[in-house]
């Protein structure tokens, strides 16, 4: 770790997203700048409109098609601004759903901020909500399943009298004690709350029988082409396939078979220790950023420190899959998906039946991802899809200046995938994957997050959140800006919808950040206000109309003058690259989800670490954070939250 900070998202900053990636592999920006420079020599610089800069001429060309299964977005824009509350567009109300700390079960404690134990925790709400996925109870629209992920903690935040001194390891854990980590532990992983739509209002159902927490200690199986490896086996576990928990659950996806896809992020942060040159596995720790010394578990449990159990890292970074109706069932962690700092997996079925997951690798100068299933699936019979993820072919993307996008195979045996270069099977090609698609060399990406299939189009849209470690020089067509503050948004074509082909087309949808400043060099529409741009794009999701929305992760800071939100963005027609505003979050909350109903009446979003920072990007503090967001009662600290949000007059989210 590079250096003790005072808030965990600074501490994220400085060592979540340091790039890790020394291979000599272009960049996006490299890409993206050829080709975008080649292409307005071409047209006549820019003598066009601003917003035919914007676009590609393939977008063009298929907009018109496309433009009717979208229409446009119809509510007032929301003012940006800052404050200790949320906000949401005129004529939609957002209320609290559940927080940190609520109970879940019949014999869950209340919550007592001064009394924080593991075993409470364990039958309360998790900390820090991130992705949300919503799963329907008889196909109902008012009555269903929400998978919740827990991403990380916030100790000065959640415990009374701890701060997060700036120097050196034993001052900042100098406060921390056996027991509050085991209350850290209990607070990741994820929950699966049961609600209801009753009289006009959503509820969570009490004494559910749907309602899990999912932890560091939940058994889990390990399952694909890893289960079982050499690099799999610890002390605890000889056999190489069943592992403890989850960590760092980030955002994730939903099956066609219904069931819950939660991604495993910043896994390093979390492992113990110094690391050596001569460690056996010193190249494979060190292009993952493992140890992190984030959290100091390993002093605690000897699995999170390195010396004691090397192998126990490789157990993490996975995709698990998890049954959200059946709380006696084991997740999995699904291996032939690879091992990398995943986001989400977005997951449609192709045209020829087999499952595509699109997903992302969150650090600077990383890669993006796609999974195509060997086996078909068969919606009329739900079982079919029943380890179809534990079969497949993962591929890196590598970015043209012509406006293609290729999909390289990591496979074991073909190229330099060889046990001469280090890879001896394909369970080490999936457990080091980042080394693997070094070698192939994958297009370097400014942070690539959730990656979103349009499931009315058919197009594929990658968040970009940003990557202010880029140099001028070190750009590419899928990348085109040096110090990429604000992230930007590729568009992927597959060819004739066929999301298993080996090469797609790609434009640019936005280059993101505040179109009035030059330098900034953000490519919104036109149409555009000052409310309406948007930075640091990280998750998606798409509505009943096919129509992109975006949550923001970053815009919390003087320099913006704006809180994270919210965004409906037009993808198609004269208005695409069009941004509104729709829901602001409290002073230093992350916006995550977002979350629709099918009928798209109903949008879920989760608040994440509300109140971290302050817009000056001074931690929050126990005794006096910027928000008590959503409280605000004296004594209680800010806590993380779901919100749910539908509009007053009962019709769909944007019409």
């Amino acid at each position: 770790m590079q250096e003790f900070v005072k808030s965990r998202s600074q501490l994220f900053e400085l060592s979540e997203d340091v790039g890790r990636n020394v291979s000599d592999n272009p960049t996006m920006g490299e890409i993206i700048d050829r080709r975008f420079s080649r292409r307005e020599v071409i047209k006549g610089a820019l003598a066009v409109t601003a917003i035919n800069g914007t676009i590609g001429g393939l977008a063009l060309e298929s907009a018109s098609k496309a433009q009717a299964a979208t229409p446009a977005f119809g509510f007032k824009e929301l003012v940006a601004g800052v404050d200790d509350k949320h906000h949401v567009a005129e004529g939609y109300k957002a209320e609290i759903l559940i927080r940190w700390g609520d109970p879940m079960f019949a014999d869950s404690p209340a919550f007592d901020i001064d009394k924080q134990t593991a075993e409470a925790q364990n039958r309360q709400f998790g900390y820090n909500n991130d992705f949300l996925g919503y799963f329907p109870i008889e196909g109902s629209n008012e009555h269903g399943l929400l998978g919740v992920n827990h991403e990380y903690t916030t100790e000065n935040l959640m415990f009374p009298g701890i701060d997060e001194p700036q120097d050196g390891k034993e001052a900042k854990f100098a406060k921390l004690t056996a027991e509050l980590a085991a209350v850290e532990m209990a607070a990741h992983g994820g929950s699966v709350i049961e609600i209801r739509k009753e009289n006009g209002a959503w509820g969570v159902v009490k004494d559910s029988k749907f309602a899990r927490r999912i932890t560091l200690a939940t058994p889990m199986d390990i399952s694909g082409p890893a289960a079982g490896h050499a690099l799999m086996k610890t002390n605890a576990d000889p056999t190489g396939a069943k592992v403890l928990g989850m960590v760092n659950n980030c955002a994730g996806g939903h099956t066609p078979w219904n069931t819950w896809i939660t991604a495993e992020e910043n896994i390093h942060g979390y492992f113990w220790g110094e690391l050596k040159d001569d460690n056996p596995q010193a190249k494979g720790f060190k292009r993952y950023g493992v140890p992190g010394n984030w959290y100091n578990w390993g002093a605690y449990e000897k699995r999170f420190d390195i010396l004691a159990e090397p192998n126990e890292t490789n157990r993490f970074g996975w995709i698990v899959e998890i049954d959200p109706y059946d709380p006696a069932s084991t997740p999995k962690k699904r291996t032939a998906m690879g091992r990398f700092k995943h986001e989400g997996a977005d997951m449609l079925v192709n045209k020829d039946g087999r499952v595509v997951a699109y997903m992302g690798d969150d650090e600077r100068f990383d890669y993006l991802y796609r999974f195509v299933s060997e086996g078909a699936y068969d919606a009329a019979n739900p079982a079919s899809g029943r380890d179809l993820l534990d079969k497949g072919t993962l591929s890196v993307a590598q970015f043209a200046e012509d406006g293609t996008v290729k999909w390289l195979p990591l496979v074991h045996g073909q190229g330099p995938l060889t046990a001469e270069n280090g890879f001896a099977d394909q369970a080490t090609v999936l457990i080091h994957a980042r080394l693997a698609a070094d070698a192939l060399g994958a297009t370097k990406m400014d942070r690539p997050e959730d990656v979103g299939p349009n499931p009315k189009t058919g197009k594929v849209y990658v968040m970009l959140t940003n990557n202010d470690k880029r140099k001028p020089e070190d750009v590419n067509p899928a990348n085109p800006r040096g110090v990429n503050k604000f992230g930007h948004i590729v568009e992927m074509m597959p060819p004739e919808g066929d999301h298993a082909a080996d090469m797609f087309k790609w434009e640019i949808l936005v280059k993101c950040g505040d179109p009035s400043i030059a330098e900034v060099g953000a490519t919104f529409s036109s149409a555009t206000t000052k409310e309406g741009w948007f930075g640091m794009p990280d998750n998606c999701a798409f509505d009943a109309e096919g129509r992109l929305w975006i949550a923001t992760d970053g815009m919390s800071s003087k320099s913006t003058g704006k809180t994270d939100g919210v965004f409906a963005v037009e993808t198609e027609g004269e208005m695409r690259g069009t941004s509104k505003r729709f829901f602001s979050v409290p002073v230093g909350a992350e916006m995550c989800g977002p979350c629709f109903t099918p009928d798209g009446k109903t949008l879920f979003v989760a608040v994440q670490h509300p109140g971290e920072e302050d817009m000056e990007g001074k931690p929050g503090k126990f005794a006096n954070p910027p928000t008590r967001w959503p409280d605000f009662a004296e004594g209680m600290p800010p806590r993380p939250s779901l919100v749910v949000i539908t509009k007053d007059d009962g019709g769909a989210i944007g019409s």
